[in-house]
């Protein structure tokens, strides 16, 4: 028996040699193991399993944020609105275009949450598509979607007289191509999905289920809420009409920070957003009598920006430019493998089951674990400076952020929750 030398490790007494071995050589190995430095918190023994949630702050983000309270809100005031802020949301959207979600400039802004921008973009695609067709009336989403996605889409479709058809899913998956193709019709307005399945971690095709929906004369929206930041993402090329993702994930941007829409360029003046507000008129200063929409981007917005909650974004941002997504892909990879084999090790004896994709090219940066005490063993572990987090039925999700999470640290977790299922019993 021995110990991995990272602080998380030494929570636990002892690990398996061989195990212990294995995590050291794969630490020692990791090009990106030194940026797990650079966030708050890595040096304690905590470990966190919930980075597909919230993601760990990056020490540069403290700092950023202490110099924008003191130099820019405090020293600069109202001034800051003319001298760069206006222009943040869109900077940060391409920014968030260019290093996360392959996207050229002018096409990703930062706004509002993500539900109220999952709102505008389904909203304005369906308008936009029945009033091309009238017989396009239906709204395409899966049964295991994050409920905000599902909720919305009902809502949607009651509010503007369409209706949604339902892809059935085996929440061990996601939507495949066969699934979407048998759903398609001259019906269909605009297609929800998400990226990487909230649940399960299944990692749909989206370029394949994007080409069958244009096929179809339909739109498509992806939620990348779960991709952003830990697996590649080329909207652009994969010929993304609308997308929608959250930031406080794998591109740690804090508690509630604001999310991010795409829109192809090619759809953007077509699409009448519907939360008409002053920050998405042509002259936001003009404070005319009547609504007309800005050109570009601006027109999605509605409301004043976020400015501080977008801040910390720039960071983990900048991390990725430095990297690259190809990198952090490859280390999410090795991290949930590593995870999965430690599953069979250590939990499948338990009466563990893994509820995610086996196959990496179909799993995107979390596992779940499906055992009946999870719920019990995740208050258990919560309690003892583990941080996963519970979905039902039964599921304990690991989410490892591929720039904070080390393999040591993942030996640790799993360790732990291997000896809170022992506890929980049967």
């Amino acid at each position: 028996m021995t110990t991995v030398d990272d602080p998380s490790s030494h929570r636990v007494a002892a690990f398996p040699s061989a195990l212990a071995a294995e995590a050291s050589a794969l630490d020692a190995a990791d090009p990106l193991a030194p940026l797990r430095d650079e966030f708050i918190g890595s040096e304690t023994s905590l470990v966190y399993f919930d980075g597909n949630s919230l993601g760990r702050p990056l020490r540069r983000s403290a700092e950023r944020l202490h110099r924008f309270v003191h130099e820019q809100w405090g020293g600069r005031l109202i001034r800051g609105w003319d001298e760069s802020w206006m222009a943040l949301p869109f900077e940060i959207g391409d920014a968030v275009g260019r290093a996360a979600i392959g996207a050229a400039p002018g096409q990703t802004v930062i706004g509002d949450s993500t539900t109220v921008l999952l709102y505008k973009l389904i909203r304005a695609a369906f308008d936009a598509q029945h009033a091309g067709d009238d017989r396009r009336v239906e709204i395409i989403a899966d049964t295991d979607n994050f409920p905000t996605d599902r909720y919305l889409v009902e809502g949607i479709a009651a509010e503007r007289g369409g209706r949604v058809r339902w892809i059935t899913v085996d929440r061990f998956s996601g939507v495949s191509p066969d699934a979407l193709r048998e759903a398609l019709s001259p019906r269909t307005a605009v297609v929800v999905l998400s990226h990487v399945a909230y649940r399960s971690g299944f990692l749909a095709d989206a370029p394949e289920l994007t080409r069958l929906t244009h096929d179809a004369g339909a739109l498509i929206l992806w939620d990348l809420c779960h991709s952003a930041g830990s697996v590649a993402v080329e909207a652009d090329a994969w010929d993304f009409d609308l997308a929608v993702g959250c930031t406080y994930k794998y591109l740690n941007g804090g508690p509630g920070s604001p999310a991010f829409a795409y829109v192809a360029h090619r759809h953007q003046d077509r699409l009448a957003q519907p939360i008409q507000g002053w920050m998405g008129a042509a002259d936001v200063f003009a404070m005319g009598p009547e609504y007309v929409p800005a050109a570009g981007m601006r027109r999605f917005l509605s409301g004043t920006p976020p400015i501080v909650g977008m801040l910390a974004l720039q960071d983990t941002l900048a991390l990725l430019d430095e990297v690259g997504i190809d990198a952090v892909r490859a280390k999410s990879i090795a991290l949930t493998g590593f995870a999965v084999r430690l599953t069979d090790e250590l939990l499948a004896p338990l009466g563990v089951t893994v509820a995610s994709p086996r196959d990496p090219a179909d799993r995107g940066g979390h596992v779940t674990l499906q055992h009946p005490s999870m719920r019990a063993v995740t208050a258990r572990l919560w309690k003892g400076d583990v941080i996963p987090d519970y979905r039902d039925p039964e599921g304990l999700r690991i989410g490892l952020s591929p720039l904070s999470t080390s393999f040591a640290e993942t030996l640790s977790g799993m360790v732990a929750v291997r000896d809170a299922v022992i506890a929980e019993g049967p």
